[in-house]
């Protein structure tokens, strides 16, 4: 036992069982933060703090060595005392770490959970799996709920499911080597680019100093979700090894329509399903299944795009498989750069009922290029098209049916690639509609800052609602539904506008608020269905 105590994980809070009730009428106790006697709690804190200095050291680590070469550090003589120091620390450490061990085996809460975690590991059933659900631990020693190998295929190849690959030139075979000689520093330094600070920079919630400044309030956010909507925590196995990190709130035992629904939230690119979007649905009365990308909060791995599409398929076939929902009852909704699993869900589960985009984008690389000296041009463009190509846009033009909804925020309207996201769909699902002059009067539209103005724009096109309902209608009833629909090759000019403008209206909302702003319930709405 006091070996376990010594290599067990670090208990953070204790949760009151789901069973527990009062039977005087009051609240149920809602829980209480793991509290370590003198000895563990002193020694827990060096560990923290060493801890952080090896977080600084690493990621300082390029620097740190340029300065210690100019020093002349960098040889025999110098290396072997900083060799005695380090392996001191190393000792002493070991030595606080076993005394930290110590002080979990005299306390009693810490042996009741210790002891759960066992018995769960040897006879994982969902009577210890119930009681181990009681308390909030590194998720690294959680044990295995679901994985991609219970329902998949072993032939699926070592690098996951599919991706959308950006097209490569048709060139001759003595060209295809001279070029690739001739761009063979690019790659190298593209490489080294997105796995040093590149992936950092477009994933900062994957850096581990952030999310230990953001601890308190992630376990917090955890105990809410656990203790106030009765969340059950879950562990996936991806098709690449990585363990998915979700959280799942089931409503269907309320007995209201929308609880039937799930709706799988995709964070952005620093937000954590403790915090993030997940709120919206649930307000709602939906069922709801928040999940952290590879390398945020307790899920492992690199939020790199393979990484992050075979955490999205093990979240859906979990959704389906262990779960009990069927495609056709789950809305995907994301926030930001969580657009990119969104989109390439509804691309691989084409039976979805509906996808929900809050404040995304349609191609990274236009905002990659933004920020950029223009000078870095080709390799910004060779770095995310090899390494971070998150084209939603590609995507979404591939799917036939599935219906989509788009808010695009108040800040820079013309410029919001949101905008973007938009005109790309519409043109690939209504290529006849979307003339010149059609394009024309949707960015009027888009570019309108307020709602006034909006229906201002609208009104002075003079859109017949009743109208375009009914061409669509009578479109879908005669023809196949599969998109790229050739509904208005026939039109007159002004019933493409006409039509174009009530189909923007249909598929993207304008909510004025900041990018970081939760949508309020009121504003999460099916998307509309012909």
């Amino acid at each position: 036992m006091l070996l376990r105590c010594l290599f067990g994980p670090n208990l953070q809070r204790i949760h009151r069982s789901p069973d527990q009730t009062r039977t005087d009428g009051r609240t149920p106790r809602r829980g209480w933060n793991y509290q370590p006697r003198g000895l563990e709690r002193y020694t827990d804190s060096v560990l923290g703090w060493a801890s952080v200095l090896w977080s600084l050291s690493y990621y300082s680590s390029p620097l740190l060595l340029c300065y210690l070469y100019r020093k002349g550090y960098i040889c025999s003589s110098k290396l072997v005392p900083i060799g005695q120091y380090v392996g001191t620390a190393l000792v002493c450490l070991l030595g606080v770490a076993y005394l930290r061990g110590w002080g979990r085996w005299r306390n009693p809460e810490y042996l009741q959970f210790i002891t759960i975690l066992e018995e769960t590991r040897r006879n994982n059933t969902p009577s210890n799996k119930k009681k181990l659900a009681c308390f909030d631990f590194d998720f690294k020693h959680w044990p295995v709920d679901f994985s991609w190998k219970e329902v998949s295929s072993l032939k699926l190849s070592k690098g996951g499911v599919s991706l959308l690959r950006p097209e490569s030139k048709h060139r001759g075979a003595a060209d295809s080597v001279l070029n690739s000689v001739r761009t063979l520093p690019c790659h190298i330094l593209s490489y080294l680019i997105v796995h040093s600070f590149g992936r950092r920079m477009l994933y900062p919630g994957s850096v581990g100093l952030l999310q230990k400044a953001m601890r308190p309030m992630l376990q917090q956010g955890q105990a809410r979700l656990v203790e106030e909507f009765e969340g059950q925590r879950n562990k996936l196995v991806a098709c690449d090894g990585n363990e998915i990190d979700t959280m799942f709130v089931d409503r269907r035992k309320d007995g209201g329509q929308a609880g039937k629904t799930l709706v799988i939230c995709c964070e952005g690119n620093a937000g954590f399903y403790e915090v993030g979007c997940m709120n919206t649905p649930l307000e709602g009365g939906y069922s709801v299944l928040g999940w952290n990308h590879p390398g945020f909060g307790g899920s492992t791995g690199v939020p790199f795009p393979q990484n992050e599409a075979n955490a999205m398929d093990v979240v859906i076939q979990f959704a389906v498989h262990k779960l009990g929902f069927q495609l056709s009852d789950i809305i995907v909704y994301a926030w930001s750069i969580g657009g990119f699993t969104a989109s390439w869900a509804v691309m691989s589960y084409p039976e979805i009922r509906a996808l929900v985009l809050d404040a995304s984008f349609d191609d990274l690389l236009p905002l990659a290029l933004k920020v950029m000296p223009d000078s870095w041009r080709p390799l910004v463009t060779h770095t995310v098209r090899q390494y971070m190509n998150l084209n939603n846009a590609e995507q979404l033009c591939t799917r036939d049916q599935t219906q989509i909804n788009t808010f695009v925020g108040p800040e820079d309207i013309t410029s919001n690639r949101g905008n973007d996201l938009l005109l790309k769909l519409l043109q690939y699902r209504y290529p006849k509609v979307m003339t010149e002059d059609a394009i024309r009067a949707v960015r009027q539209w888009l570019a309108a800052g307020t709602q006034i103005e909006e229906e201002s724009v609208y009104m002075g096109y003079e859109v017949d609602d009743d109208w375009c309902l009914s061409v669509l209608q009578s479109y879908q009833t005669d023809r196949e539904t599969l998109f790229p629909w050739s509904v208005g090759e026939d039109m007159t000019l002004e019933g493409r506008r006409q039509l174009a403008l009530f189909l923007a209206r249909k598929y993207m909302r304008n909510f004025e608020t900041t990018h970081c702003t939760p949508l309020p319930i009121s504003e999460f709405r099916p998307p509309w269905k012909l």
